[in-house]
């Protein structure tokens, strides 16, 4: 349940949590689902409930015993903020993120809601940084939510991107991923709704990560924009503006 990943924007993954429900677009073709599904049939006794949401109490603190600094998707097959995981839970995996401060851990989630009732009763040490996922204009709102939470690094995860998101407002934010769909039933990305996150990102000084066209043979497509990749991170130096924002910003 945590493995070195080959996900482009970070080192491992560690899922305490396994198990989701889909709630938007972003969620029909879920690669999560279908993988639990696999290691289900496969006779994994981490997924006997295939992926209902199920809870691994033995895995709260395995970052503790992993003493090379990483990058460390936290529940890549999950979602932390699911309602189906208790309030206790989820900050037992804080306790452990500030406690494991050599760690950089990489939270997404599509319930920004719910962050946003747990982040007052959690510490944010500068090693949690804490995304949400958007993939068109519909859920956009998500942005403004995660404006509001305390994390040193708030990112966004443009991806599976379906459609232009060419108004964005990135104030307080320090990364965009974008990607484009995988796998079986992969729906099309533009590359002028890529173009276009890009310069803004330019444009308001913040990070861009383009990691991947996909379709059905992501491989295939590779990741190339406009004939080069952008692996562009955050720094945890924050301008002198944004640590006024930073401060100021849980005010729901």
């Amino acid at each position: 349940m945590a493995t070195i990943s080959q996900i482009e924007w970070t080192d491992a993954t560690w899922n305490p949590v396994t198990g989701c429900t889909k709630i938007s677009e972003g969620c029909r073709n879920c690669y999560a689902a279908l993988m639990a599904k696999r290691l289900k049939a496969m006779g994994n006794p981490r997924y006997v409930n295939g992926f209902n949401v199920t809870l691994h109490h033995d895995l709260i603190d395995l970052p503790l015993k992993w003493k090379k600094p990483k990058r460390i998707f936290v529940n890549s097959m999950s979602d932390l903020y699911h309602k189906d995981v208790p309030d206790e839970f989820i900050l037992r995996i804080f306790e452990t993120m500030n406690k494991a401060r050599h760690h950089i851990f990489q939270i997404l989630t599509k319930r920004p809601e719910r962050l946003l009732e747990i982040a007052p009763k959690v510490t944010w040490t500068p090693n949690i940084w804490q995304g949400v996922s958007v993939e068109n204009e519909q859920v956009a709102y998500r942005i403004d939510l995660l404006r509001k939470v305390p994390a040193s690094i708030r990112f966004l995860s443009l991806e599976p991107l379906l459609g232009p998101l060419d108004n964005l407002d990135l104030r307080g934010i320090h990364w965009v991923i974008v990607g484009g769909e995988s796998g079986p039933g992969a729906r099309p990305i533009k590359a002028e709704w890529v173009r276009s996150i890009r310069d803004q990102c330019r444009e308001q000084g913040v990070a861009f990560f383009f990691k991947q066209w996909g379709g059905v043979h992501k491989y295939k497509t590779g990741r190339l924009l406009d004939g080069k990749t952008w692996d562009e991170f955050p720094t945890s130096a924050i301008p002198q503006e944004q640590q006024v924002l930073e401060q100021t910003a849980f005010v729901l």
